[in-house]
């Protein structure tokens, strides 16, 4: 069944996209190999009809009358650099909106704050920063910004939101802060009327009142050069991001989110999956559809002892079943997730 399904979506796709034989031409599996290389977006056979359909849209822009040749200039080409990336652009297609997830904002407001800032505020420092990592065209990074400035217990403190995407056209996207009704479905209306103008076309465009607290740059998270430099973050934010990613991926990028969280801090992931690297794991809280959260302060060993793959794959747990933690855990109440999202404190 899924191989039918997957033969009628490749016979679907505009340009010559006539036979499903055409998704395993060798070129095409050479570009798979090269972007997950780069980026640690992985194809599997199920999905490599996605990928051909995104060659097929930039072999038209380019002029490349085969696969082979499209990937002559993405490998050897004069511009193969400035090709990747928009080859890139168009693997990386997202969709999502302001305030998508109200239950971690929540989360944020009557737990998680109040604790990374009676740490700040113990050492004498009263900023907080964070990192929308995967951020899209910007609503997530804007809307946290928003909620940020309306909280009554952030006053006095600074804030500074770093947003990042390996997309460079959702990062103009973002920049330019122009969003219609769509984006802007569940963003309050008084905070329409207070950190928007009129952008005409029945858009509108974030002001000046929002748009200092949120800077964005290009960053690859399998780009280990860059990502060692992102230091010093109180919560991380990498929602429907990490699900492109093989699990050796997922690994290695999680391990650098560990390593840059300060003590104390939260990562927000859209995957089920505890991740395990180098044998250790974040210590979990799961805001889950029991409107429960865990949370430990237990440390970075999984019961004591390091993970196999083997062992980590089979850490999935269905949307209402506790995630087994260290005894030291503590359990509090929380709001409920809607979608069994994890919150991974770093100790």
């Amino acid at each position: 069944m899924a191989g039918e399904a997957v033969k009628q979506k490749l016979a679907a796709i505009p340009g010559a996209l006539a036979s499903p034989a055409l998704a395993r031409n060798p070129a095409y599996l050479k570009i798979r190999d090269l972007i997950y290389r780069i980026s640690g977006i992985y194809h599997s056979e199920q999905k490599l009809y996605l990928l051909v359909s995104s060659c097929g849209r930039r072999m038209t822009a380019s002029g490349a009358a085969s696969a082979s040749t499209y990937l002559e200039q993405i490998t050897i080409g004069a511009n193969r650099n400035a090709e990747l990336q928009l080859l890139l652009n168009e693997i990386t297609i997202g969709e999502t909106y302001m305030f998508r997830h109200p239950a971690q904002l929540e989360a944020m407001k009557t737990v998680i704050l109040p604790q990374v800032m009676q740490a700040k505020a113990a050492m004498g420092l009263k900023r907080l920063r964070f990192w929308s990592a995967g951020c899209s065209t910007g609503e997530e990074p804007y809307a946290l910004a928003m909620f940020l400035l309306e909280e009554k217990q952030m006053a006095g403190w600074t804030l500074d939101i770093l947003a990042t995407d390996l997309n460079t056209r959702s990062l103009e996207i973002s920049k330019a802060g122009i969003y219609g009704d769509y984006a802007l479905r569940n963003t309050p209306e008084a905070y329409r009327k207070k950190y928007f103008n009129e952008a005409g076309a029945e858009k509108l465009v974030v002001n000046e009142l929002l748009r200092p607290y949120v800077r964005f740059d290009h960053v690859n998270l399998c780009d280990d050069s860059k990502m060692v430099f992102l230091k010093g973050i109180d919560v991380i934010f990498c929602c429907n991001v990490l699900i492109y990613f093989d699990l050796a991926s997922k690994k290695r990028v999680v391990q650098h989110f560990y390593t840059n969280l300060l003590s104390g801090g939260y990562l927000f992931s859209g995957t089920r999956r505890i991740l395990v690297s180098g044998g250790r794991r974040f210590p979990t809280g799961s805001l889950s559809a029991d409107d429960r959260l865990l949370e430990t302060d237990a440390g970075v060993r999984c019961r004591g002892q390091a993970m196999n793959d083997a062992q980590s794959t089979q850490t999935a747990r269905a949307d209402r079943e506790a995630v087994p933690l260290h005894p030291r855990h503590r359990h509090l109440h929380g709001p409920d997730c809607g979608a069994g999202r994890f919150g991974f404190r770093a100790r």
